[in-house]
């Protein structure tokens, strides 16, 4: 009995490993409040006809500008393109999550497999290192092979007797650009998470299925992907919340700004209001659809991990 009250009064104290903990968690509070939860006062421009006010503060302009209801989201609504930047965005977003997800594991399980630690090492650091590069960079490094005029390929198609192609005017090739440019850059990264799992797993059981006469291909199957469902789940539900988000970097500085002939296959939600807001459209109206990306993602994130939950409780997130 005098354990157990002193169990309770310790559970109420104040203790020294309190404050540590405390101090190496404020810096990431204080920037979440700052760069996460602050800036969410500014979803009521979705529902405002923003005015700028000469002599006013932001603040100012947006609590007196006049209220729009939902008039800012039929800027999206009766859009000519929205369904073109809905199904660009989302089957895109599918590609990337099905390939990447795919891509990523069979790499990590194929370099768990290296008996050499150096070469595993090695491969690692070439595979991860695209993920650190900018997309302004890598577009400088497209437009070194895609030029017109003194573009790699182009020079090799010239030596060889055939017209050059104009690539950022075809159409065609640019869902093929986007989904290998986007592997090459993401998937050393996702890679690491899933090596990291991989390192997780007990040896005893590749040893015990190795003793029993099981091949490589099996104990794959039947330990390696098993222990990294979880893992594999994880990833899926979080990238699922992100099917109404593109990488806005991926999409406009490759494609040298998603507009032209290539607006049906290169243009999306993000690089749509980019380009709107530069065509002095109202900031209430593209508001209004960023207000709806969010929306939409937070609902995918919860159906997936509501539709996980039933199937595998244990492997939901939430």
């Amino acid at each position: 009995m005098k354990e157990k009250s002193k169990s309770k009064n310790l559970k109420g104290k104040w203790t020294k490993n309190d404050t540590e903990l405390t101090l190496l968690a404020l810096p990431t509070t204080i920037w979440y409040i700052l760069f996460s939860f602050l800036p969410m006062f500014g979803l009521i421009i979705a529902f405002k006809n923003y005015k700028v006010t000469p002599g006013h503060g932001f603040i100012y302009n947006v609590l007196h500008s006049e209220w729009a209801g939902f008039k800012n989201f039929e800027f999206l609504i009766k859009s000519n393109d929205l369904f073109v930047i809905l199904r660009n965005t989302i089957l895109y977003n599918l590609a990337f999550i099905v390939l990447g997800m795919i891509l990523a594991v069979t790499l990590a399980i194929m370099i768990n497999e290296l008996y050499s630690k150096r070469k595993s090492k090695v491969y690692q650091t070439l595979m991860f290192f695209p993920y650190f590069m900018s997309w302004v960079v890598v577009a400088y490094f497209l437009d070194a092979f895609l030029n017109q005029d003194n573009g790699l390929i182009n020079g090799m198609l010239r030596d060889g007797g055939n017209e050059p192609i104009q690539w950022y005017m075809t159409a065609g090739v640019w869902p093929f650009i986007l989904i290998f440019m986007f592997l090459w850059k993401s998937t050393g990264y996702n890679m690491v998470i899933y090596l990291s799992s991989l390192s997780g797993i007990d040896t005893t059981l590749y040893e015990a299925a190795s003793i029993d006469g099981a091949t490589k291909w099996q104990q794959i199957r039947n330990i390696t992907l098993p222990c990294l469902k979880n893992v594999i789940i994880m990833m899926f539900i979080l990238n699922i919340g992100k099917i109404f988000y593109s990488d806005f970097g991926l999409f406009y500085q490759l494609s040298q700004g998603a507009s032209g002939s290539i607006f049906n296959t290169t243009a999306t939600i993000d690089t749509y209001v980019f380009n709107a807001l530069r065509s002095n459209t109202p900031v209430g109206m593209t508001s209004a659809v960023t207000f709806f990306q969010s929306v939409a993602c937070c609902i995918t994130i919860l159906v997936a991990n509501a539709i996980v939950k039933k199937i595998d409780s244990d492997s939901a997130i939430i």
